[in-house]
């Protein structure tokens, strides 16, 4: 779901290698600076591999993901980790504090529930009403790290979800694949998660387009420019359940239990790092209109609310989406 994609706002230019292929439910895809054959295979062989590795550890649809075993351990026990997943389940933790709990990676439960997850296709009502009665503290108070020994452990029966900063994350292990492979100029793509790496090869920003939030077609809002940044947006209008006219968003708030319902149509949010644009993005969102600007003012985020308004789309921005 391509909220901010790089397709529609350009066309690859002839001085341009593009690279591409299946992950994560999606696809990922690269542009860089001209390379020969040997060296595309190789680089779209390292793309590939780190985000595989990144799948491999955090999905919660393979049931031998390391993420599905942090999720089965017991209360109280430690559980190995790779550094990569410490490194992210840190900054979900960080993020969840800083928003005080907008943020939250414990809603797995509500996910499956909702039917947004692996366990279902369809919202379930007496799931949704266990998900709720299982209430715990805010995952960053209930789940310890301990980095140095490569492990966490769970202080309440909570159920990670990582689907709100994964894909961010992967695009920045592409990042750094493509930087030790010696490329200069490249713009990575993971669903709607994007970052560039320097500029294109001719010196101007890579042009990324923020989607209209419409859910019957794909549409360019309008473009973006990339150089040195990384951009994610999160939205109401890809997968949602519509109950009785109400857009009920696959976003969960883990404060009410409940999918996102606040007029916010997509947030989308600038950051030096992906998983931090995606996280954060995720965050706005749940925050809502008042709330999250309040956030992204006190955080110093560059952020673009679309805000549903009587029928109308009403943008808000902060930093350089305030003009």
């Amino acid at each position: 779901m391509p909220k901010t994609c790089s397709d529609p706002a350009t066309a690859a230019p002839p001085a341009c290698t593009t690279l591409h292929g299946p992950a994560m439910g999606t696809r990922w895809s690269v542009r860089c600076a001209p390379l020969s054959g040997v060296q595309a295979q190789a680089l779209r062989q390292g793309l590939a591999a780190a985000v595989e590795q990144v799948d491999a550890q955090m999905s919660p649809w393979k049931p031998h993901s390391d993420l599905v075993r942090l999720n089965h351990a017991p209360v109280g026990a430690w559980v190995e980790l790779p550094t990569e997943m410490l490194e992210v389940l840190a900054c979900a933790l960080d993020i969840g504090r800083l928003s005080q709990g907008a943020f939250d990676i414990g809603v797995g439960a509500l996910v499956d529930a909702w039917g947004f997850g692996a366990a279902r296709t369809a919202p379930d009502a007496a799931a949704i009403g266990s998900a709720r009665s299982a209430a715990h503290p805010p995952t960053h108070a209930c789940l310890e790290l301990n980095p140095a020994q490569g492990r966490a452990r769970k202080h309440a029966p909570v159920q990670i979800d990582l689907c709100g900063i994964a894909k961010g994350y992967a695009v920045d292990r592409m990042a750094a694949v493509l930087q030790r492979h010696g490329v200069r100029h490249a713009l990575a793509a993971l669903d709607g998660e994007l970052r560039a790496v320097g500029r294109q090869p001719d010196g101007s920003a890579w042009p990324a387009a923020l989607e209209q939030p419409e859910s019957d077609r794909r549409a360019a809002r309008g473009v973006i420019e990339l150089a040195d940044l990384a951009v994610a947006t999160s939205g109401d209008y890809r997968h949602f359940w519509d109950v009785q006219g109400q857009r009920l968003a696959h976003t969960m708030d883990a404060r009410s239990g409940t999918p996102v319902h606040n007029g916010v149509a997509s947030v989308t949010v600038l950051a030096r790092s992906c998983m931090h644009a995606d996280a954060w993005a995720t965050a706005l969102l749940v925050a809502g209109p008042g709330a999250g600007l309040a956030l992204a003012q006190r955080m110093g985020l560059e952020a673009l609310w679309l805000l549903r308004r009587e029928g109308a789309l009403v943008e808000v921005g902060l930093g350089r989406f305030r003009a």
